[in-house]
């Protein structure tokens, strides 16, 4: 049995019988720009993926779920002091065209210290952290490894003590 929290974009719209009609086009009541389908039947019908299937998310938002879940499992091991951390996706770093004139490795990742009333900030660069990967695994791994390690920098300590299986999974 299956089962979906995601409400289908289907929809009925009835005709308003009192719409004013327009003697010149072929539909009466709409424009040629507004019909769905065009004279031969063909056109917008749908969705071509449905919510339900796993090609519906794309890369960008499946990279968002990792670096969440990668957060998510610090913030369950260190709870309190995590607390108003943020953490975001970026998809390159700001200064990529000066790195790559000057030949240096781009980073993976940022920290950004709190300022007033926003918290620290934890960046991941996921174009960055894509090139670096060869399958999706290793993706996973190493987006953890970019949040635990700028995570370990905004607290002080050493990556290793911040998560037991840091680095251990290669």
């Amino acid at each position: 049995m299956q089962s979906s929290n995601h409400e289908s974009g289907f929809s009925v719209r009835l005709a308003d019988p009192d719409a004013r009609r327009d003697p010149g086009t072929a539909s009466p009541g709409k424009s040629f720009m507004m019909r769905r389908r065009n004279r031969h039947g063909r056109g917008l019908r749908g969705e071509v993926m449905l919510p339900t299937h796993p090609g519906y998310r794309t890369r960008s938002d499946r990279f968002d779920d990792m670096v969440l879940d990668s957060a998510q499992r610090l913030h369950d091991i260190w709870g309190k002091t995590l607390d108003g951390v943020r953490f975001g996706v970026d998809e390159i770093p700001p200064d990529l065209e000066q790195l790559a004139a000057n030949a240096t490795t781009p980073p993976m990742g940022s920290y950004t210290p709190g300022a007033g009333e926003d918290g620290p900030m934890i960046t991941v660069y996921r174009r960055v952290v894509e090139q670096a990967c060869g399958s999706v695994d290793e993706l996973h791994d190493l987006v953890h490894d970019v949040v635990v390690e700028h995570t370990a920098e905004m607290l002080g300590v050493a990556p290793e003590t911040l998560d037991p299986v840091y680095r251990r999974r290669y």
